[in-house]
């Protein structure tokens, strides 16, 4: 099973998956390891990032989705994924990739932001990614609110991941 926790700069994607990768005992990768250094330099001078930027970003990421598939590996990914395009580029409704979708209020997340440092994202991308925001809906991904605490979030994500792979099992 592959696992893309997904949401905008701030919602804890990292922080959420690599704790659930931890209780899954599989492997981690968080979508920043992917970006270009040219990429990194753009986000952090505050610039968003276009589709030119974003293709070769979402390639490498899916190539590294398909490897640890190939290897019949469980992993984990963290990635913004923010349009439903380039959750298709990722995997899309592949029934081996889970989707986490991880939601919180501009205010939480800007709060979040703020209090990061040794970052490359400038929080004053903050809006231009929630204006892009496609958000999932119910049954495209799990629809998690991250006003809880990571310890909190991942058993929830648990609960409902082992929910739903018993719920195939049995189909």
């Amino acid at each position: 099973m592959i696992v893309i926790v997904m949401g905008v700069s701030g919602s804890g994607k990292t922080t959420i998956g690599a704790q659930l990768a931890a209780r899954l005992r599989c492997g981690f990768s968080d979508a920043d390891e992917f970006h270009s250094d040219a990429n990194k330099a753009k986000m952090a001078r505050g610039v968003p990032l276009d589709e030119d930027d974003r293709r070769p970003w979402l390639a490498s990421l899916r190539a590294a989705i398909d490897e640890k598939k190939g290897q019949a590996r469980d992993w984990v990914f963290a990635c913004s994924a923010l349009k439903h395009a380039y959750r298709d580029a990722l995997g899309g409704d592949d029934p081996a990739v889970r989707w986490v979708f991880l939601d919180g209020s501009e205010a939480l997340l800007a709060k979040r932001l703020a209090g990061r440092g040794g970052h490359f994202f400038d929080p004053r991308l903050l809006r231009s990614q929630l204006q892009t925001l496609e958000k999932p809906q119910e049954g495209e991904a799990l629809l998690v609110d991250i006003d809880a605490s990571p310890e909190q979030i991942v058993a929830d994500i648990l609960q409902r991941l082992n929910r739903d792979t018993e719920g195939d099992a049995q189909a």
